[in-house]
């Protein structure tokens, strides 16, 4: 039997095309969704694609969810080859602006559930002695930025446990890797945004602020050339090279962002990167500068 690989959020995006490109490979897939009504459009993207793949209902939020997934996985193929922990939900808006439940919100998903999902996981890995996990985190995760501040905390916190992950698995022959994308066009700047109603309220003192911040980063999302299936690929080299790397990088921007952020000077990268973001914002909000 071949063991299976659970590709968690994959009603949409990058998990969907994920669960679609792992299949097209040869896995045997079971693409979580969080909600069953998604299961038809899934089923219906992969005959399109003409893949094969199983739609399984999987909520991060619900552990006994993430153990029927689990135990069906096994008990169809013999064991857990690999997870891909991609399920997720946005959150923008200012730190002031945003509500405890909005946060607890974030972070029961991205950081509890991811959490939850690799422990369910993680026995069946280490009886087999094999097996590869995989998180898609962000470049948020390694530079946050203006009004996605709690969304990036949450990927600063997969990263933590990700590096932790790669050490804690290596002596069971298990690897973990980091899947870092950029700016990507998804449904995650459209219906699935994720925008705190304190975010939207006209007496917010950062309302302008965050108003064009959000146009800035909506031209950034049309101009990027990466695409879904860029971390697609990265997630099958990840689970098929010998000895994969801790972090994968997906997108030139991103990239270059990142080798920016460690070669050039501290105070000149954040005068440059930072200071010309927030230059920008103010002019285009009227907004003055605080003495």
């Amino acid at each position: 039997m071949t063991d299976g690989v659970i590709v968690t959020g994959s009603s949409t995006g990058l998990g969907l095309e994920t669960a679609l490109g792992l299949a097209a490979n040869g896995f045997r897939v079971y693409a979580g969704v969080r909600d069953a009504s998604s299961a038809p459009m899934v089923e219906a993207a992969a005959a399109e694609r003409g893949v094969s793949l199983e739609v399984v209902p999987l909520a991060l939020t619900d552990r006994a969810s993430l153990g029927a997934v689990v135990d069906r996985v096994v008990a169809d193929t013999g064991g857990v080859f690999a997870l891909v922990n991609n399920g997720g939900i946005g959150l923008r808006g200012c730190v002031e602006d945003v509500t405890p439940d909005e946060i607890r919100r974030v972070f029961e998903v991205n950081v509890f559930g991811t959490i939850a999902m690799t422990q369910a996981v993680l026995p069946h890995m280490r009886a087999a002695g094999r097996g590869r996990i995989v998180t898609i985190s962000s470049v948020g995760g390694r530079i946050s930025a203006f009004g996605v501040g709690v969304y990036c905390a949450s990927k600063f916190a997969q990263e933590g446990i990700g590096e932790a992950l790669a050490l804690e698995l290596a002596p069971f022959g298990i690897q973990h890797v980091l899947i870092e994308p950029g700016i990507i066009k998804t449904e995650r700047w459209g219906e699935n945004r994720g925008t705190a109603a304190g975010a939207t309220d006209p007496a917010s003192p950062y309302y302008a602020l965050f108003r064009e911040s959000e146009a800035i980063a909506d031209r950034l999302v049309e101009r990027s050339r990466t695409q879904p299936r860029h971390v697609a690929d990265a997630v099958h080299h990840a689970l098929t090279t010998d000895k994969p790397r801790m972090r994968y990088v997906v997108g030139r921007p991103a990239s270059v962002v990142l080798v920016l952020r460690r070669y050039v000077p501290e105070r000149l990268f954040e005068r440059v990167y930072f200071g010309s973001f927030l230059r920008r914002i103010r002019d285009a909000a009227g907004t003055a500068q605080p003495q």
